[in-house]
C-alpha cells in the first residue's frame, strides 16, 4: 500500500510538472511559427556602404519571404559600436537584429572599454558574405601610380599623407596601420562615420590614400575616379588583373583575414525563434536574385549556419588581437 501511495505521488507531481511545462512549450512553439509578427529592425551601425549595402539586399529578399517588412535603420558612429549596443540592449525576441562587418571582432581589442560583451550579448545568425581583399587606392592628383611610389612619397620629411577609414577600429584602419609599420611611412589616420564617407573625403581630395573595399571603390576605379595602385592579397584580384598584388610590388606582412558581413541577434533570444530567423536568413542568402546582387558588388553570398558564423567570430576576436598589437595600434 506504502510503495502504491509513493508511485501514486510521483505520477501526480510528474503530471503537475507537465501541465506546467505544456503551456510554455506551445507558447514558444507558437511564437516561433509566428515570426515575424510584425517589422523587424536592421540595424546597420555604418552609413551608406560595406554592411549597408548587404542590409539592404538581404532586407529586400526576408520581406518578400516572410511577408514582414525588414527594415534598416543606420546608426553610424564609434565604428559600428553605437549600433552594436543598440541591439544588445534590444528585446531579445528577434525583431531587432544587427549587421555589421568584421570591425565587429576587431573593436574589443582596440577600445578598453566596450558598452556590451562581443560573444556573450550577441547570438551570430549568419555570415551573409565573404568579401576580396583591400584594393589600395589613392585620389589620382597624388602622384603616384605604384606602391613603391607611395612608400617612397609618404616617407619624406614633412609628407603630408593621409588616409581614411570608417572610424578607429575597423578593419580599414587596422590593414592601414600595417602597412604603415610594413613600409615605415607615416599617413596620417582620418576617420569617418561609414566608409562612404571616407571614399567621399578621397575622392574630394580631402585625403589621399585609402583601402577600399572593391564594392565601394570599383565603379570609382572603372570611371577613372581613383587609382587603385594595389590589390593586398596573395593573388591578383580577377576583376582587377592588371593590379599587382601588394607582394608583387615589395611588400610583405600586409594581408588580413578575409572581410566579411554577418548579422547578429540580442542574446536570450528563444532559440526556436534564433533557428527561425536563421533559416530565413540562409534562405535569402541563397536566393538566386539574391546571390547575383552581391557578387555583382564583389561580395561572395555564404549564408552560413548560427554555429559556423559563431565559430568565424570567435576565431577573428583572436586573430585580430594578434594584429593590433602587431600594426601597434594602442587600444582607446
Amino acid at each position: 500500500m506504502t510503495i502504491l501511495r509513493h508511485t501514486l505521488g510521483v505520477r501526480r507531481r510528474l503530471f503537475l510538472a507537465a501541465c506546467s511545462i505544456a503551456p510554455a512549450l506551445c507558447w514558444t512553439l507558437s511564437w516561433s511559427q509566428d515570426y515575424p509578427s510584425r517589422p523587424v529592425r536592421v540595424i546597420v551601425g555604418f552609413g551608406a556602404g560595406g554592411p549597408d549595402t548587404v542590409a539592404r539586399i538581404v532586407s529586400q529578399q526576408l520581406s518578400a519571404q516572410t511577408g514582414q517588412t525588414f527594415v534598416v535603420d543606420n546608426r553610424p558612429g564609434a565604428n559600428g559600436i553605437i549600433g552594436a549596443d543598440l541591439v544588445a540592449k534590444a528585446a531579445p525576441d528577434g525583431h531587432t537584429v544587427l549587421v555589421t562587418s568584421g570591425s565587429f571582432v576587431v573593436n574589443p581589442s582596440i577600445h578598453r572599454k566596450l558598452p556590451y560583451d562581443t560573444v556573450r550579448d550577441f547570438l551570430p545568425v549568419s555570415q551573409l558574405t565573404e568579401g576580396e581583399a583591400h584594393i589600395i587606392v589613392v585620389n589620382p592628383a597624388l602622384p603616384v601610380k605604384t606602391v613603391k611610389e607611395l612608400i617612397a612619397l609618404a616617407s619624406k620629411p614633412g609628407a603630408k599623407i593621409s588616409y581614411g577609414s570608417p572610424g578607429v577600429g575597423n578593419t580599414i584602419h587596422l590593414v592601414s596601420e600595417l602597412f604603415n609599420v610594413r613600409a615605415g611611412t607615416r599617413m596620417v589616420h582620418v576617420p569617418y562615420k561609414g566608409a562612404g564617407p571616407a571614399l567621399t573625403a578621397l575622392l574630394a581630395g580631402e585625403i589621399q590614400v585609402m583601402f577600399a573595399t572593391a564594392p565601394l571603390s570599383l565603379p570609382h576605379i572603372r570611371a577613372g575616379k581613383l587609382r587603385a595602385i594595389a590589390y593586398n592579397s596573395t593573388r591578383r584580384a580577377p576583376f582587377l588583373p592588371d593590379v599587382p598584388t601588394v607582394i608583387e610590388s615589395g611588400l610583405t606582412g600586409t594581408e588580413m583575414p578575409p572581410s566579411w558581413h554577418g548579422m547578429l541577434a540580442p542574446a536570450k533570444t528563444p532559440p526556436a525563434v534564433l533557428a527561425k530567423l536563421a533559416g530565413e536568413v540562409q534562405k535569402a542568402v541563397k536566393h538566386p536574385q539574391t546571390q547575383e546582387r552581391i557578387v555583382a558588388i564583389g561580395l561572395e553570398p555564404v549564408g552560413s549556419t548560427p554555429e559556423a558564423f559563431r565559430t568565424l567570430v570567435v576565431s577573428n576576436i583572436k586573430r585580430f588581437a594578434e594584429l593590433v598589437k602587431l600594426a601597434g595600434v594602442e587600444p582607446e
